[in-house]
């Protein structure tokens, strides 16, 4: 494992960690789109099948059961704890995310390296792991007060793609040279849509003032 795949797993989890801390916390999940966190739900679903037919290492296995775990339990906060899920801003969560499991279902259909089930299954994950965050950041755009553990949140759910477009470049170059095309392109469309954000994000810590996305 390289550097860039460790830094991106663990910034991965400190994100997983932020949230899980505003939420217990706080007792608040306001500013926190339930329909993201169920795309990420059904996109840990699909990939981590092959926990029950291969065996790849100790570490791999932990963070799989980790990250689908704890998305599990994101959810169920935000639609059963009594106190949570009446933060929820329902109303601005609007974001049809129905489309966005359609459109991957189609495209991984379409575009995929072998038709099996595991393998569509998990090119179906990468598709809708892009857009997942949509919902979340078309209910930043309606909030007017983002709290600092939902934008650090956000923030790092971003570093962690871009840290492995990292982990991906120096695999190509310094292990097998294989060209990736879905994960790829996948990363760099899900890096992309968080642009906007980190462009407001930095601005934001660099002035000292509280983010702001524009509507």
């Amino acid at each position: 494992m390289n550097l860039f795949r460790l830094l991106g797993d663990m910034t991965h989890l400190l994100s997983i960690v932020v949230l899980l801390l505003k939420i217990r916390t706080m007792k608040s999940c306001a500013g926190i789109s339930l329909k993201t966190q169920e795309l990420y739900v059904i996109v840990f679903l699909t990939r981590y099948l092959d926990l029950f037919i291969k065996y790849y290492s100790v570490y791999n296995t932990a963070m799989k059961l980790v990250f689908l775990g704890t998305s599990i339990g994101i959810v169920w906060y935000m639609r059963y704890h009594k106190v949570v899920k009446q933060t929820y801003n329902k109303e601005e969560d609007t974001f049809r995310h129905y489309f966005l499991i359609l459109l991957s279902v189609l495209l991984a259909l379409l575009i995929h390296r072998a038709f099996n089930v595991i393998e569509v299954l998990w090119t179906f994950s990468l598709y809708l792991e892009a857009v997942a965050i949509l919902p979340q950041l078309v209910l930043l755009q309606k909030s007017r007060n983002i709290d600092t553990l939902t934008g650090d949140y956000v923030f790092l759910l971003g570093a962690y793609r871009a840290l492995y477009i990292l982990n991906w470049v120096y695999r190509f170059f310094m292990e097998n040279h294989q060209f990736r095309w879905i994960p790829w392109i996948s990363g760099l469309v899900q890096t992309a849509l968080y642009a906007d954000f980190f462009y407001y994000y930095i601005k934001s810590w660099k002035n000292r003032e509280k983010l702001k996305l524009p509507a």
